[in-house]
C-alpha cells in the first residue's frame, strides 16, 4: 500500500487557500498511485491555538467537500487536519475521507500542557481498515506517549500515522520515540509535519518513516514542503515535490 505523509507549510487561518493548496498535494499523491494522504496537525489552519476557536468548523464543513469527491474519484484516503467545534473548547481534529464511505473525525486525545487553555482532548481511538492494513492516527504530543501507541498496537493497528506540528529543537527527541514505539509493537511509522509558521516558531519538518522493525527508512529535509511516499509492501520510498511551492 502507498502511503503519502504530507510536509505542509499552511497558509495562517485561512482555511479556503489551505484546501486548495491541499487538493494540489492529494491530486499528485493519487497521481502516483498513492492509496493513502495525510496532512500535519491543524493542516487546513495552521498550529495556531490563539486562533483555533475563531476558525474551529465540523467535519461537514462544505468547504471540505472537495476532499470526499477527490477521495471517491481516486479512491485514496484522506486526512486533513482542522480544528473542531464543540459546546466547550474545540478539539485538534483530522478529518479522514474514505472512498465510497464518507467522512469521519479523529480528535487528538492527549493534549499538551500548552493546549489546555485553548483545546479539549478527543475521547476515543480511531482505526483506518483497508485491505492491507489497520492505521492507526496520532496527533503530534499523544504521539510520543507510549500508552497511546501500546493501545493503538491493542487494538490490532500494524501502521501508526503520526500527524505533528513540531518545532525543530524536538525533532530529535521524537525520531528516538518514534524507533522504539515502531520496535516494541511491530508497527510502520509515518510521520508528517509542518514547515513554515508554527505558533510563534517554525515548523520543523523532517516527515519520516520507520518500518516495523524500528529501523529508520527515510526522511524529507527540514525546510522544503514535499510528500514522502512509503510503499510498505517493498518499503521503497519517493519523494514528490509539489508543482508550486508556498508564496
Amino acid at each position: 500500500m502507498k502511503l503519502c505523509a504530507v510536509q505542509y507549510a499552511s497558509v495562517t487561518g485561512d482555511v479556503e487557500s489551505n484546501v486548495a493548496r491541499h487538493v494540489e498535494f492529494v491530486e499528485l499523491a493519487a497521481s502516483h498511485g498513492a492509496e493513502l494522504i495525510f496532512f500535519p496537525e491543524l493542516s487546513l489552519t495552521g498550529y495556531e491555538p490563539t486562533l483555533a476557536k475563531g476558525l474551529a468548523t465540523h467535519e461537514e464543513d462544505p468547504r471540505l467537500d472537495v476532499f470526499q469527491r477527490l477521495s471517491d474519484t481516486h479512491g485514496i484516503v484522506i486526512g486533513a487536519g482542522l480544528a473542531l467545534v464543540t459546546s466547550r473548547k474545540p478539539r485538534i481534529g483530522m478529518v479522514v475521507f474514505q472512498p465510497q464511505t464518507g467522512r469521519h473525525a479523529y480528535a487528538k486525545q492527549r493534549l499538551h500542557e500548552d493546549e489546555l487553555p485553548y483545546f479539549s482532548p478527543g475521547e476515543r481511538p480511531m482505526l483506518i481498515e483497508t485491505r492491507e492494513h489497520r492505521l492507526a492516527l496520532a496527533i503530534c504530543y499523544e504521539s510520543l506517549q507510549p500508552d497511546h501507541a501500546a493501545t493503538a498496537a491493542s487494538l490490532g493497528a500494524d501502521v501508526y500515522l503520526a500527524s505533528v506540528a513540531k518545532q525543530p529543537q524536538g525533532m530529535d527527541e521524537a525520531y528516538a520515540y518514534y524507533a522504539t514505539f515502531a520496535r516494541e509493537h511491530a508497527m510502520t511509522i509515518l510521520l508528517a509535519n509542518c514547515v513554515g509558521p508554527c505558533d510563534g516558531d517554525t515548523g520543523g519538518g523532517r516527515s519520516a518513516a520507520w518500518n516495523d522493525r524500528g529501523s529508520y527508512v527515510a526522511a524529507l529535509d527540514g525546510l522544503q514542503e514535499a510528500i514522502l511516499m512509503l510503499d510498505t509492501a517493498t518499503l521503497r520510498t519517493q519523494v514528490l515535490a509539489p508543482a508550486s511551492p508556498a508564496a
